[in-house]
């Protein structure tokens, strides 16, 4: 039996494309059943992924919100890399040339913040992201990090998104990274908050104008930058 490819939803360009946004959703350390349109990890980065068109169609930024095959991380597979490698594939055959910006959620995040040495890739936004320790940072050299990080978040760990900030720092062309104050992972209570963080941030590398949003972040000197409160 022939295993099925992932799938992506396409939110094209006004006019002519001029850059890509891949928006990764979140899964589990394990899971080896499909991802649905109704599942809540991919739910959750639909306003997102739309809020982002929105912002950069007249640009030219596209968008494309991938649906893994697995909901699982499934260590030594990695099953959801090999999707973003499979993801990105599509992106050059179909706009060779152009730049990408990849934004993920949780497991996403990671998987983002792995697959960014595609030579592509500008930079990552990373969301709530699940960083365990040891997590490589290499793959992020030279690229542009935001990483936004809820203070009561229990899936994963802000104390563990910051010491890869931190790590990421000698590598990255520059990094970033807000904390939400009171809240969770699911980025349910400050909805507004994150969605203005990633398309500020999409914006800035893409279009050179994120609205003075960011400006602050990015001149932020030594520890202050990678604990920026909100």
């Amino acid at each position: 039996m022939v295993e099925a490819e992932p799938a992506v939803s396409v939110w094209r360009a006004r006019g002519q494309a001029r850059a890509v946004v891949l928006v990764l959703h979140g899964g589990a350390e394990r899971g080896m059943g499909s991802v649905s349109r109704w599942k809540p990890a991919y739910l959750r980065m639909v306003p997102i992924a739309r809020a982002l068109h929105r912002a950069g169609r007249r640009d030219g930024v596209e968008v494309r919100l991938l649906r893994n095959r697995r909901y699982g991380w499934n260590a030594p597979a990695e099953d959801p890399v090999d999707d973003a490698r499979w993801a990105l594939d599509r992106i050059h055959a179909d706009h060779p040339g152009l730049p990408v910006v990849l934004v993920g959620h949780s497991m996403g995040a990671r998987v983002a913040l792995r697959v960014a040495d595609d030579p592509a890739v500008r930079g990552v936004c990373a969301l709530a992201p699940w960083t365990p320790r040891g997590e490589p940072v290499e793959a992020v050299a030279g690229r542009s990090v935001l990483i936004v990080h809820g203070t009561r978040d229990r899936m994963t760990s802000p104390a563990e998104s910051h010491a890869f900030a931190e790590r990421a720092e000698g590598v990255a062309a520059r990094v970033a990274r807000f904390e939400l104050a009171n809240e969770g992972h699911a980025m349910l209570r400050r909805a507004r908050v994150w969605t203005r963080l990633t398309v500020a941030f999409t914006l800035d590398l893409l279009a050179g104008d994120d609205g003075g949003t960011l400006r602050g972040a990015w001149a932020a000197t030594g520890p202050q930058r990678l604990r920026i409160p909100v």
